[in-house]
């Protein structure tokens, strides 16, 4: 646990939150739960949060198109707002790697032919193992949202109630490799700044390089469809929840009351035994109050100082003679498993040579990547200036040097680059909001606040912002892919 009076926050330390439900203040981000009940509430309140984005009137030929969807206020962000734009489905797998339902467990290192939807060969992680690092992932995050969907699969996938709990404060009953792996998704999605060589060793010790690499993917589609569900505040489903979605043929017939109750269909607020009641997470980032020592419900993220300009050149030198951590495929495997998905001339960059080891999913998320950096309404130059503002937050070094590459080439000076890690004043007001977006958001998702996102949406315009917010979701997926696999920098 985190002691408040002893953080070093760079301004991302935000208001406690003393009660889980009612009307907080728009520049208040959602609370912590600090126990499985307090979680409970938290996951049901997300039934009935605002939506951060407004949307415009639909027409009756919009209604026709959007035809089932047209009251989806997610559906309607994509049809208004990113039409033309590849939002992280096509080829950021953020439903690989958890959202599937897939039964089993796993073993130290996985179960073979896992179960996934989507799976193709070299991919062996069993699907519910992957559903439990997503759970782990959204709880470090606190995506309300996420982690409520992950209650439903996990439940599905015939975890226990009382499992489900472990996995928040007590992983002594899961295997060695389980453990290890939990650590890792912990520090990969809440700290990224701090994986190192080490962190890997020790995953080697259970998985082999290709399931490390399938878990890596998987998690970083995790963590983008967190910055998406929070940063635009989608609403969850009135009727989704826990023990309503299992074992239920018909949808509409009452909840067995030996099971759950006096709940309404699609409740969360299913009860917790005496043994996990009042166990504090040791998964989310909770903080103790120096005076009381007690956990709050304080919104976190920990940064450090961004480094020096000297610094980051010194860092970005010993980055260029790094070895990766995980294989990569050879130059021309790769160029003949992405064929027309990569067609520049000139050697492949390592990160595509690194997807490249799951020629289907792989290949669909360097195309997803590319789309981001050359399709939508964002100019390039505020592309480049955001990637490098979430890769510097996150000190993913090999996408701080990708970033400083395309800012030159468009012209930027290093002078003009540098001022990216400043107080952003000589940049225009639109710009410090859509920047203030990206920080926040790609940092930790919930740090960002409904008033920030008002703010932007007023300077810069609804399509901008979630064209924003989707691009940072791409880019912070980049930056943990990345730097967990220790890719060195190309010259």
């Amino acid at each position: 646990m985190i002691r408040l009076s002893k953080m070093l926050i760079c301004g991302l330390l935000l208001t406690p939150v003393g009660l889980l439900l009612g009307a907080a203040p728009d520049d208040t981000p959602r609370p912590v739960p600090v126990t499985r009940p307090e979680m409970k509430r938290l996951i049901e309140d997300v039934k009935i949060r605002t939506p951060r984005v407004p949307l415009p009137e639909l027409s009756a030929e919009d209604r026709e198109k959007l035809g089932t969807q047209a009251d989806s206020y997610e559906s309607r962000l994509r049809f208004h707002y990113l039409k033309g734009v590849d939002d992280g489905r096509n080829g950021n797998p953020i439903g690989r790697g958890g959202q599937g339902g897939g039964a089993g467990r796993t073993g130290g290192g996985g179960r073979q032919g896992g179960g996934g939807q989507e799976q193709e060969p070299g991919m062996t992680l069993d699907n519910a193992f992957k559903v439990e690092l997503f759970w782990i992932v959204s709880r470090v995050n606190n995506c309300q949202y996420c982690m409520g969907h992950q209650e439903s699969k996990l439940l599905a996938a015939g975890l226990t109630e009382d499992q489900i709990a472990a996995l928040d404060c007590d992983w002594s009953g899961f295997k060695p490799g389980e453990q290890v792996a939990f650590a890792f998704a912990r520090k990969f999605s809440y700290e990224p700044h701090h994986l190192s060589d080490a962190d890997i060793v020790e995953l080697k010790k259970h998985f082999t390089d290709l399931q490390i690499l399938e878990m890596i993917l998987s998690m970083a589609g995790n963590n983008s469809i967190n910055r998406w569900k929070e940063g635009v505040g989608v609403p969850q489903r009135k009727d989704e929840g826990g023990y309503s979605r299992v074992g239920r043929a018909d949808p509409t017939a009452p909840l067995d009351p030996t099971v759950a109750p006096k709940l309404p269909r699609g409740s969360y607020l299913t009860p917790t035994s005496a043994a996990f009641e009042k166990k504090v997470s040791k998964v989310a980032a909770i903080v103790v109050d120096a005076k009381t020592g007690e956990p709050t419900q304080a919104t976190v993220c920990e940064r450090a100082p961004l480094e020096s300009r000297s610094e980051v050149e010194k860092i970005l030198a010993q980055v260029r003679q790094r070895t990766s951590r995980l294989p990569l495929v050879g130059e021309a495997e790769s160029r003949t498993i992405m064929g027309e998905k990569w067609t520049a001339t000139g050697p492949l960059p390592n990160w595509v040579r690194l997807l490249a080891n799951f020629p289907r999913s792989g290949g669909s998320r360097v195309a997803s990547l590319r789309s981001t950096d050359e399709k939508g309404d964002l100019t390039p130059l505020l592309k480049a200036q955001l990637s490098w503002i979430i890769a510097r937050q996150d000190r993913a070094w090999y996408a701080v040097g990708q970033a400083q590459r395309w800012l030159r080439a468009l012209g930027q000076t290093d002078d003009q680059i540098y001022a990216l890690d400043g107080n952003w004043k000589e940049f225009t007001p639109r710009e410090q909001s859509l920047f203030t977006v990206a920080r926040k958001l790609g940092a930790s998702p919930v740090v960002l606040t409904d008033s920030e996102v008002n703010k932007a949406v007023e300077l810069a315009g609804p399509r901008d912002v979630v064209q924003a917010i989707s691009y940072t979701t791409n880019r912070a997926s980049f930056d943990r892919i990345t730097e967990a696999a220790g890719l060195q920098l190309e010259e």
